[in-house]
C-alpha cells in the first residue's frame, strides 16, 4: 500500500494497513541525530518513511532578507513581510518577531500592493520535478499555506492584532481574504501547470495553553468566509484539507467541521487537546493527527512513550481517521536513539490485523462488480458514443504512428541504398 492510499483510506475512516507516520524534528533535533547515527547521506524523512510531500509557493510580498545583527547566540534579520525577527543561531524555537511592517491602514494598502499573483512566486524547476518524483514514490502531496491570524502575526504585533480583531474585524478580515485568494491563485496556477496534490495543508495557530486567543464569534466575523472559500474550492479539485492550530481549539471544531476540515494537527497535549477524547467525540465527522506528548520521548524511562502510544492508539486508529505526529515539533532534547524507539512504538501499534481480510472482501466485491458489468454490457455497445469517439481518435493515433514508422524506414532504407 503506497502512502497516498494509506493516507486516503484514513481520511476516509476506512481501514487501512497501518496507521500512517509522519513527524516535524526541529533543525536543530536533525543536527543532533546527525552526530548520533543518522546517516549523512540521507533525511528524517527518508530514514522514518515520512508519508506527506510539501510544496507550496511564496505569497509573502517578498522584501528581501537581510542580517543586521548577528553573534554567537543569535541572528536578527529582516523578513520577507517587512518586519524584523530573531532567531536562536541552531533555529531550536519559534523566531521571536520584533517589529512589525503594518501599524496602520496605510501601511496595509502599501504592502497589499506587492501581494498580487506572480508565475516566479513558484519553485518550477526543482518543484515541479519533485512533485512528480513523490507522485510516482507513491506519496501524499499537499500544497502548504497559511494566510489567517497565525500569519498576519508576522504583519501586525500580536497584541495590536487582537485588539483590532475585535475594534474593526471588517479590516482584519479584508486582510485575511487577501491572502486567501493569493494563496488560492498561486495553488490553482501551479495545479493548471503539471502540480499534482492529494491535500492541502494550512497553517493557523489560533489557540494557546488555557484556549483560544480569540472568541469562536471573533473567528466567524474574521475567518469564517476566508476558510468557507479555501475548503470549497481544495474539494473541488478532489483535495482533503487538513489544519495545523496549536493550542487549544477545542472550542472551534464544531465551526471548523461545518466549513469542511477533514484533519486537525497536531493537537498540543500540554494544551489540553487531548487525542482519545476528541476521537470519541469527533471521529465520525473529523481526522486527526498528531496527539503524542513528545515530552515523554526525551524521559528516561522508555516505558512512558510505550504506554503513550499504546494507549492512545487504541482508540485513534479505530476505523481510521488517524496519522501520526508528534503533538507539535521534536525537540533537540529527543536523542536519535530515543526517537527510533518512538517510530519502532508507532510502527508496532499502529498495525491493523483485520486489515488483510478487509482487502480480501474489497478485492472480491471488484471481481463481483467486474462480471456483472461484463455480463450487463455486451461488447458492441461498448463502441458507441464517447467510447466510439474515444476508439476511433485511439485507431487514427495508431495509424499516424505506424506511417511515421514506414517513413524513417523508408528513408533509412534509400540511405543504406546510396
Amino acid at each position: 500500500m503506497t502512502s497516498r492510499e494509506r493516507i486516503l483510506r484514513v481520511l476516509n475512516h476506512q481501514i487501512p494497513d497501518r496507521v500512517p507516520i509522519h513527524d516535524s524534528p526541529w533543525i536543530s533535533t536533525i543536527r543532533r541525530w546527525y552526530k548520533e547515527g543518522l546517516p549523512e547521506d540521507t533525511t528524517p524523512s527518508e530514514y522514518f518513511g515520512y508519508e506527506f510531500e510539501f510544496f507550496g509557493a511564496d505569497i509573502t510580498p517578498r522584501f528581501p532578507v537581510k542580517i543586521i545583527e548577528k553573534n554567537e547566540e543569535y541572528v536578527i534579520t529582516t523578513t520577507p513581510y517587512g518586519g524584523k525577527r530573531k532567531n536562536f543561531r541552531d533555529y531550536s524555537t519559534t523566531p521571536e518577531i520584533i517589529d512589525w511592517p503594518v501599524k496602520t491602514k496605510d501601511d496595509w494598502k502599501e504592502i497589499k500592493k506587492f501581494l498580487k499573483p506572480d508565475w516566479t512566486r513558484v519553485d518550477w524547476a526543482s518543484g515541479l520535478a519533485r512533485n512528480k518524483t513523490a507522485c510516482e514514490d507513491g506519496k501524499f502531496c499537499v500544497f502548504s499555506a497559511g494566510y489567517g491570524y497565525d500569519i498576519l502575526q508576522s504583519y501586525m504585533k500580536s497584541e495590536q492584532l487582537l485588539i483590532t480583531m475585535v475594534e474593526d474585524p471588517d479590516w482584519v478580515k479584508e486582510m485575511i481574504m487577501t491572502l486567501a485568494e493569493l494563496a488560492l491563485i498561486m495553488a490553482d496556477l501551479m495545479i493548471r501547470n503539471g502540480f499534482k496534490f492529494d491535500g492541502a495543508f494550512l497553517y493557523n495557530d489560533m489557540g494557546y495553553r488555557n484556549g483560544l486567543l480569540f472568541s469562536p464569534d471573533t473567528y466567524m466575523k474574521t475567518h469564517y468566509q476566508a476558510d468557507k472559500m479555501v475548503y470549497q474550492y481544495f474539494h473541488s479539485k478532489g483535495m482533503k484539507v487538513f489544519l495545523h492550530s496549536c493550542g487549544n481549539v477545542k472550542e472551534l471544531i464544531p465551526v471548523l467541521i461545518e466549513v469542511g476540515l477533514d484533519c486537525l494537527q497536531p493537537l498540543e497535549v500540554k494544551a489540553g487537546m487531548d487525542l482519545i477524547e476528541l476521537k470519541e467525540k469527533y471521529g465520525d465527522k473529523l481526522s486527526f493527527m498528531g496527539g503524542i506528548d513528545v515530552r515523554l520521548m526525551s524521559d528516561p524511562d522508555p516505558t512512558k512513550i510505550e504506554e503513550e502510544i499504546k494507549r492512545k492508539f487504541e482508540v485513534a486508529k479505530k476505523k481510521g481517521g488517524y496519522i501520526y505526529h508528534s503533538d507539535h515539533f521534536v525537540p533537540k532534547d529527543v536523542s536519535f536513539q530515543q526517537y527510533c524507539h518512538v517510530i519502532e512504538l508507532v510502527k508496532k501499534y499502529g498495525v491493523y490485523p483485520e486489515f488483510e481480510e478487509i482487502e480480501k472482501q474489497e478485492r472480491e466485491k471488484i471481481t463481483v462488480n467486474e462480471e456483472v458489468k461484463t455480463e450487463e454490457i455486451p461488447v458492441e455497445k461498448e463502441k458507441k458514443g464517447l467510447f466510439k469517439k474515444k476508439i476511433k481518435v485511439a485507431k487514427q493515433v495508431e495509424e499516424k504512428v505506424e506511417k511515421k514508422e514506414k517513413r524513417k524506414i523508408s528513408l533509412f532504407g534509400k540511405k543504406k541504398g546510396k
